[in-house]
């Protein structure tokens, strides 16, 4: 550890290359001779000193340590250290929620006066913050179709954006971000591309390989995937270069006064600066925080992920087939299904599976939609996606709810809109089951 940065902790130290399934068993804690086995719960509000001296130095970012959960926890930057691997980022933190991350991740570069351009396929919730809390904070968005032309994409952008947002997988519309290409326009201005990859998580998609700087989670859906802890993470990609835009930057490449007039670009480098103001100005006065418990069970989920998403893909592909050769059905959208219109970019991000969650369109609009959810006996109602147990939701009537029919149909969410959320249960069963819901219709 170096010992003049005080966030190596959530920073990438390990040269090994290892694979993605070893690095979710064995990633991010390196027990040492007589040390626990599993990544300890470091459940402590604080840390003792014998000198108020020693406190000073963690205080004003001189050196590494921990002092207070709220700014560095070292089972949460173990967890952190680990979805940093797995995605091949330089350095990771933990938030409270999904919601938090995102929330994190754009302010962190991004303010009043300020602009961004985001995918208009968001998550409900993520695209009430860019579109309405955050505008109230003084920061502009301009939202494209995931599939808007180049030049709809180019004309987007204003002399004041600060970042582009998308997610890899819109949830629910299903649209595969076309990584590459938003990668490119972005940095053709000079900003960072910002990735939720929620959906497929690193075992089926790294954003990073594809040009995207910053990346996103929601760590309470697949990489707990037991639906037993909220929380979020940011990872960095260690490549943009926050000094060769430092007009655009000056949060990262000016002095904080806040911390003696501290440069977080030339401290702590490239590959840190990012999670450590993040981290630094955001946590402390926001406080955001991931518990340790929550961090500790996100842990054991990640040990399991690149078994259970091959077993998500898997029954979400069979699910989308069944469903598309339904007389009930009105439509079906799923990535990986031949036919979809996704299915030229999902090959090219997602060869190995996109996700177990399928959308669809139950023939008789809401009300027949409705009807449909009541007659499930294995797949449950429930406000979450992502999980071991199959589950299911009508956005337009829950996650969606506060956006308007213009910004639904932006978004890709029609009245009909069923989000099916397959679990890891037999694919048999839960075809099973929906076929004798639809009966129901």
């Amino acid at each position: 550890m170096n010992e003049d940065r005080a966030t190596d902790g959530r920073q990438v130290t390990d040269a090994r290359k290892e694979s993605v399934g070893t690095a979710c068993v064995q990633g991010g804690y390196r027990p040492g001779d007589g040390e626990p086995r599993q990544v300890p719960i470091y459940q402590s509000t604080t840390w003792k000193f014998d000198t108020s001296e020693h406190m000073g130095r963690l205080f004003d970012l001189e050196e590494a340590g921990y002092f207070y959960t709220r700014l560095a926890n070292p089972t949460n930057d173990a967890v952190a250290v680990k979805i940093a691997e797995l995605e091949g980022g330089t350095a990771g933190m933990l938030t409270s929620s999904g919601q938090a991350a995102n929330f994190f991740a754009v302010f962190n570069i991004a303010g009043a006066g300020d602009h961004v351009v985001a995918s208009s396929a968001l998550y409900g919730g993520t695209y009430n913050l860019l579109a309405h809390t955050m505008r109230r904070m003084g920061l502009a968005c301009t939202f494209v179709a995931p599939d808007c032309t180049d030049a709809q994409l180019e004309a987007a952008f204003r002399p004041n954006t600060k970042a582009v947002f998308g997610e890899t997988i819109a949830n629910p519309a299903l649209a595969v971000l076309d990584i590459e290409r938003f990668a490119a326009a972005a940095h053709a201005h000079g900003v960072p591309l910002v990735v939720d990859n929620t959906f497929p998580t690193p075992v089926l998609c790294r954003p990073i390989e594809w040009g995207a700087d910053i990346v996103t989670h929601s760590t309470t859906k697949y990489m707990d995937g037991h639906g037993a802890s909220v929380g979020g993470a940011i990872v960095d990609s260690g490549r943009f270069d926050w000094t060769a835009h430092a007009d655009k930057f000056p949060g990262l490449t000016q002095p904080d006064e806040s911390y003696h007039g501290v440069v977080y670009a030339e401290r702590f480098g490239q590959e840190g600066a990012f999670i450590t103001k993040a981290t630094a100005q955001l946590m402390r006065d926001f406080g955001a925080i991931q518990s340790p418990q929550n961090a500790f069970l996100v842990n054991l989920g990640l040990e399991s992920l690149h078994l259970r998403m091959a077993r998500h893909s898997e029954n979400g592909l069979a699910m989308a087939r069944f469903l598309s050769e339904h007389p009930k059905v009105a439509w079906v959208r799923y990535p990986s299904l031949e036919g979809d219109a996704q299915y030229a970019l999902a090959q090219k991000y997602l060869p190995k599976g996109s996700c177990g969650v399928v959308s669809f369109g139950v023939g008789g609009g809401r009300g027949a939609a409705e009807k449909f959810m009541a007659s499930l006996e294995l797949a449950q109602i429930a406000t979450h996606v992502a999980d071991a147990r199959t589950c299911v939701l009508h956005p337009a009537n829950a996650t969606h709810r506060q956006m308007n029919d213009e910004e639904l149909a932006a978004a890709g969410i029609t009245p009909d809109l069923v989000r099916l959320s397959c679990g890891i249960e037999d694919a048999a069963d839960l075809i099973a089951d929906v076929d004798q819901a639809l009966a129901a219709v």
